[in-house]
């Protein structure tokens, strides 16, 4: 009995957690518009190692979000402003290559072809650091579910960053999941074309949205 009442406040808690991570996880934004493309341009590493890096920088903003909580409130308006114009000029640069990628190659590659995964995994880490919505949610996660520790959960940030880690890697991985079922379909340098610029349209209009 005793064990099913301690037990209880842990079960109830990590489940709110997963809802709250999954539904910003897995909501439309650059870094799964991202995701999404690298999941399109065939090879599996590359893809893996994107949605690897942004997982794990958001669980690493999620940490430092508890443990610097107080400190980070106070700087957050500076802080989210930096971000945004950091974020929204590597979106610009992004968006630009994607427009201008050839059909035949990778858009966001160096020289053409696929990102290499350790190249891929630092766009994820780069796209997820810079985004001001990573910052935001995080906070409010913080704020939710680990500030004050609750009695019944002591490792409540622990198990935070455990769940948005868990939930990055499923949300960014559906995007991803999502390209790589597009493969079969962009078999024409057209659909390519139109797949790129798509996605740079979707950018551009995720920097005009955080800059409103």
């Amino acid at each position: 009995m005793a064990l099913t009442s301690s037990l209880s406040p842990v079960l109830t808690t990590a489940l709110a957690m997963v809802g709250f991570a999954l539904a910003g996880a897995i909501t439309p934004g650059p870094v799964n518009v991202l995701a999404l493309h690298h999941g399109s341009r065939g090879p599996r590493l590359p893809a893996f190692g994107y949605v690897l890096g942004a997982s794990l920088s958001y669980a690493l903003i999620v940490a430092c979000m508890g443990l610097f909580a107080a400190q980070l409130a106070l700087a957050l308006p500076r802080l989210a402003r930096t971000a945004q114009w950091l974020c929204a000029a590597y979106l610009l640069w992004l968006a630009w290559k994607l427009a201008s990628a050839p059909a035949d190659g990778g858009a966001l590659a160096p020289g053409g072809g696929s990102l290499r995964p350790w190249r891929a995994f630092g766009q994820g880490v780069a796209v997820q650091t810079l985004n001001p919505k990573a910052w935001l949610f995080a906070l409010s996660a913080v704020g939710v579910f680990a500030l004050p520790p609750s009695p019944g959960v002591p490792y409540a940030l622990a198990m935070l960053c455990a769940v948005s880690l868990l939930a990055c890697l499923v949300g960014v991985g559906c995007w991803a999941l999502l390209g790589r079922a597009l493969v079969r379909w962009l078999g024409t340098p057209q659909r390519t074309r139109l797949l790129h610029r798509a996605l740079a349209a979707v950018l551009l209009a995720s920097v005009l949205g955080m800059l409103a």
